[in-house]
C-alpha cells in the first residue's frame, strides 16, 4: 500500500471519529443553547445550531461523500457557526475560527489549511472590526482600524504557529510512514529470503550445525542453535536433544584425536578449518564426514558463532577401505600381501641398518598343501590356508609382519631380534621351530582332521660386506624362497637357513634350464639305445635313453638336467620330442632288418597334459611308425594322483597297440591292485634291488618275488642295472626273461647298435 493511502486512510479514520464526537457534543450543548436561546428571543443562534447539528447529521450519513467534500463540509460548518457566534456572541467567539485552520492541517495538508487560516484571519478582521474596534487598549491611540489590525494579526499568528505545527508534524509523519514503509518491503524481502534460505539448509541432503559461541570459565565453548533434517535423519538425534549442547556430542571412541586437535587449533585462530572425521549417531553406530566449520563475527570482529557443514562419506571411505585392502590385503586371510610386505621389507632393512640391529625374513610352504586342497577342493584348502594364517598370527609380535603372498605360500618379518648375529639367529630359528609346531597340529575342518606340515626358509639381515651392497627386498625373498627349497629337498618339515652356496645352486640350475631350452631348440640333444637281452644274451628290445652333449665332448647326466626339465615344465616338450625320436628309431631298425620293440620313457607331467593322447596319435601318424614295435615306460609315481583317469588313460593309448611298462618298480606305490587294472606288458626291477644280489638275502627275497609274481600275472620282466656275470646267473636261474645293463651293453647312438646288430649273428626276432 502506497504511503498517501496510509495517511489518507489515517485521517479518513481521525475524522470519522471526529465528527462523530463533534455531534454527539454538539447535540449535547445545542439542546440547552438552543433552549437558552430560543428563551431569551435569539433567535439567529437557534438558526444557527439547528443547521449546524443537521448539517453535521448529514455529514456523518452520507459516508459515501468523497472525503475532501465531507471535510470541506465539516470546516463549512464551523466556519458558519464561528461567523454567527462572532457576530452575536462577540470576539471570545474567535476560537471556532481558530480551530478551522488546525482541523484543515490536520485533515486535509498544509496547503488547504494555510487557505482556511487566510480565510479565517480575513473573517476576523472584517467580521470582527465592529467589535475589535470597540476594545479599549491602554496605551494605544483610540483608532477603530489599527485596534482590529493588532487583533487579527495575534489571532493569525497564534493560529498560524497550530497550523504550521500540526502541518509540519504530519509532514514528518508521512516521511516516516515512507520510511517505515520502504524498511518494511526490505525488511519482507529479507525475511521472505530468510524463509526461503531456512527452509533450503533444513531440507539439504548435506548435515547443518550452527553453534553459539559463549564464554565458560575463560575458554569458548560452542553449543548448538540449529540443526537441519538431514542431520537429525543421519544422527538419530532430534533437534530438542542437541540444542544447547557441545559440538563434541557426536565424537567417540575411534575418533582421531590429531584430527581433532587440528580443527581445534584452526577454531582458535578463529579460521575456516575442513577436515575428515569419525562421528557416532546416537544409537552408537559410526560414520565418517567430511566437515567444514566456518565462523561468523559481528560488527566489531568478534567470533559469535560457527556453522558446520557435514557431508557423509562412510560409502566413500568404506570403498577407499576396500580399493586399500584388495591393493595391500590377501582377501582369503587379511593378511598383507606381497605388495604391502615388499614395502614393509624395504623399511625393515632400513631401520635394521640404522639400529644396527639383525632381523630376519622367514619363506614358509605347507607340505601337502596341493594334495589335500585337489583331494577334498577349494574350501577345505581355503579352510586349512585361514587356520594357517591364524596360528603364524597368534606367535608373532605387534610388530611382525605376517603375510601370504599367493597359494600356500606365507612370508613372516621378525624384526630387531638383536644386535648379535648370532643371538639374532638362535632367535630367529626358535621361531622358526614355534611355526613348525604350530602348522603340524592337526586341524579339523568340517568333522575331518587333516595334517600339513611346513617347510621354513630363514634368511637373516642386513648382510655385511660384499654381500650388502644393493640389497633389496627382492633379494631377501629370494634368498628366503631358496632356503625353503632346500628344507623341501631335504625331507619337508624343516628348517633351512640360507647360505650362499644355495644361490649359487640356483643360479646354476636357473642357467641349466635356459641352456636346455636352447640345446633343445638347436637339436643338439639325442637319444642312445641300451640293448635289453635274452637269456642267452640276444638282444630283443632296447630303451632309448636321452642324452645331452656339450660342445667340449663332455655330457650332462640325465639326473642332472631332467629334475630341470621338470620343474621348469621343459620336460613336456622334451617328452614329445623323445617319443618322435622313439618312433623314427623304429623305423630305422625296421629298414636295417632287425625290428625290435624299443621304450621310451613318459614323465607324469606329459602323461597328465590334457591332449597327450593326441599328440601320441598325431606322432604315429605323422612318422608312420607301428605303434606294436612302442613300449612306454612309467613310474608308480603317475598312479598317486587320478588313478581311474590315468589307467582310462592307459587304456585308450593300448587300443592304439602301444604297450606299457612300469618302470623302477618296487621303489614307489606298489600296489598289486592297480597290477590287475592297467594294461601292462612288462615290470622292470629297479637297479637298487639287483646290485646287492646275489648276496644279499633281502635283495634276493624281493626280485625272486617280483619274478614270482610278474609269472603268475603273465607280465614280461626286465631286470635294470645288470653288471656282474653273478647277477646275471641269478637272475636266469629265477626265469628272468630279459636283462638289460652294462654287462651286455652301455647306452650307444642307434647307428652304432645297428651296426653291432648286424656284425652279430645272434639277433632275434621279438
Amino acid at each position: 500500500m502506497a504511503v498517501p493511502n496510509d495517511i489518507a486512510h489515517w485521517r479518513a479514520q481521525i475524522f470519522a471519529k471526529l465528527l462523530l464526537v463533534v455531534f454527539l457534543l454538539g447535540s449535547a450543548t445545542a439542546v440547552p443553547s438552543v433552549l437558552l436561546a430560543a428563551s431569551e428571543g435569539l433567535w439567529s443562534i437557534v438558526v444557527i445550531d439547528i443547521v449546524a447539528l443537521l448539517w453535521l447529521a448529514g455529514i456523518w450519513r452520507l459516508r459515501r461523500l468523497p472525503y475532501t467534500l465531507r471535510v470541506l463540509n465539516f470546516l463549512a460548518v464551523a466556519f458558519i457557526v464561528g461567523i454567527g457566534l462572532l457576530l452575536k456572541v462577540g470576539p471570545v467567539s474567535q476560537i471556532y475560527l481558530m480551530a478551522i485552520p488546525v482541523l484543515a492541517a490536520l485533515l486535509l495538508g498544509l496547503r488547504p489549511a494555510l487557505w482556511t487560516l487566510g480565510l479565517a484571519g480575513l473573517a476576523v478582521m472584517v467580521v470582527g472590526f465592529e467589535q475589535n474596534s470597540k476594545l479599549y487598549i491602554e496605551g494605544m491611540p483610540d483608532y477603530g482600524f489599527l485596534k482590529a489590525a493588532i487583533v487579527t494579526i495575534n489571532f493569525m499568528f497564534m493560529t498560524a504557529v497550530l497550523t504550521l505545527s500540526c502541518a509540519v508534524l504530519l509532514q514528518h509523519l508521512a516521511r516516516s510512514f515512507s520510511e517505515l514503509q520502504s524498511h518494511q518491503a526490505e525488511l519482507s524481502a529479507l525475511n521472505a529470503e530468510l524463509r526461503l534460505t531456512s527452509a533450503a539448509v533444513s531440507r539439504l541432503n548435506d548435515m547443518v550445525l550452527i553453534a553459539e559461541v559463549r564464554q565458560e570459565g575463560g575458554a569458548a565453548a560452542q553449543h548448538i542453535i540449529f540443526v537441519n533434517e538431514a542431520f537429525e535423519r543421519r544422527t538419530g538425534y532430534r533437534r530438542g536433544e542437541v540444542l544447547g549442547r557441545s559440538l563434541r556430542l557426536l565424537q567417540g571412541p575411534d575418533t582421531e584425536t590429531a584430527v581433532l586437535d587440528h580443527i581445534e587449533r584452526a577454531m582458535a585462530r578463529s579460521e575456516a578449518v575442513r577436515a575428515e572425521l569419525l562421528n557416532y549417531t546416537k544409537a552408537g553406530e559410526p560414520y565418517w564426514v567430511e566437515t567444514e566449520l566456518v565462523p561468523f563475527a559481528d560488527e566489531g570482529g568478534v567470533n559469535t558463532h560457527w556453522v558446520a557443514v557435514e557431508r557423509d562419506i562412510t560409502e566413500r571411505k568404506k570403498s577407499q577401505d576396500d580399493i586399500h585392502r584388495l591393493a595391500f590385503f590377501d582377501v582369503l586371510t587379511g593378511l598383507p600381501n606381497r605388495r604391502l610386505l615388499m614395502d614393509r621389507i624395504d623399511k625393515l632393512l632400513a631401520s635394521s641398518e640404522r639400529g644396527a640391529t639383525y632381523s630376519a625374513v622367514m619363506f614358509i610352504d605347507l607340505d601337502r598343501f596341493k594334495t589335500i586342497n585337489d583331494a577334498r577342493g577349494h574350501a577345505t584348502g581355503d579352510a586349512l590356508l585361514c587356520n594357517a594364517a591364524a596360528r603364524l598370527s597368534q606367535l608373532m609380535r605387534k610388530a611382525d609382519t605376517v603375510a601370504r603372498i599367493g597359494g600356500d605360500e606365507f612370508v613372516v618379518l621378525l624384526g630387531h631380534l638383536a644386535h648379535d648375529l648370532h643371538a639374532a639367529t638362535h632367535a630367529a630359528l626358535t621361531v622358526a621351530e614355534k611355526i613348525r609346531v604350530a602348522i603340524g597340529r592337526d586341524v579339523e575342518i568340517e568333522g575331518q582332521s587333516y595334517n600339513s606340515t611346513a617347510s621354513i626358509g630363514v634368511t637373516m639381515l642386513p648382510k655385511s660386506g660384499a654381500a650388502a651392497e644393493g640389497q633389496s627386498a627382492q633379494d631377501l625373498l629370494r634368498e628366503a624362497d631358496t632356503a625353503m627349497y632346500r628344507a623341501k629337498a631335504e625331507g619337508r618339515n624343516g628348517i633351512a637357513f640360507f647360505e650362499t652356496a644355495m644361490q649359487a645352486e640356483v643360479e646354476r640350475r636357473l642357467t641349466l634350464e635356459r641352456d636346455l631350452a636352447a640345446a633343445l631348440a638347436a637339436g643338439e640333444l639325442q637319444m642312445h639305445v641300451q640293448a635289453q637281452v635274452d637269456r642267452t644274451g640276444r638282444t630283443v628290445g632296447g630303451e632309448l635313453l636321452m642324452r645331452w652333449p656339450l660342445a667340449g665332448g663332455d655330457m650332462v647326466p640325465p639326473n642332472v638336467f631332467i629334475p630341470v626339465a621338470e620343474e621348469s615344465g621343459l620336460i613336456v616338450e622334451l617328452g614329445a620330442w623323445a617319443l618322435r625320436q622313439a618312433c623314427e628309431a623304429v623305423l630305422r631298425l625296421a629298414q636295417a632288418g632287425m625290428a625290435m620293440p624299443l621304450s621310451v620313457n613318459v614323465s607324469p607331467t606329459q602323461f597328465r597334459q590334457a591332449d597327450f593322447v593326441e599328440v601320441v596319435q598325431r606322432t604315429l601318424a605323422d612318422t608312420g611308425a607301428p605303434a606294436a614295435m612302442l613300449v612306454l615306460e612309467v613310474t608308480e609315481g603317475l598312479l598317486i594322483d587320478k588313478m581311474d583317469e590315468t589307467i582310462a588313460r592307459m587304456h585308450q593309448l593300448a587300443a592304439l597297440g602301444l604297450r606299457f611298462s612300469i618302470d623302477d618298480f618296487g621303489t614307489g606305490y606298489s600296489s598289486l591292485a592297480y597290477l590287475k587294472k592297467m594294461p601292462l606288458y612288462e615290470l622292470k626291477i629297479d637297479r637298487s634291488f639287483i646290485m646287492d644280489t646275489p648276496d644279499d638275502a633281502n635283495s634276493r627275497a624281493l626280485v625272486q618275488s617280483i619274478l614270482a609274481m610278474a609269472g603268475h600275472l603273465g607280465l614280461r620282466v626286465v631286470a635294470e642295472g645288470v653288471e656282474t656275470q653273478a647277477q646275471a646267473d641269478f637272475l636266469i636261474a629265477n626265469a628272468c626273461a630279459c636283462m638289460q645293463g652294462y654287462l651286455y651293453a652301455r647306452p650307444m647312438p642307434l647307428a652304432a647298435l645297428i651296426e653291432r646288430l648286424q656284425s652279430n649273428t645272434a639277433v632275434a626276432a621279438a
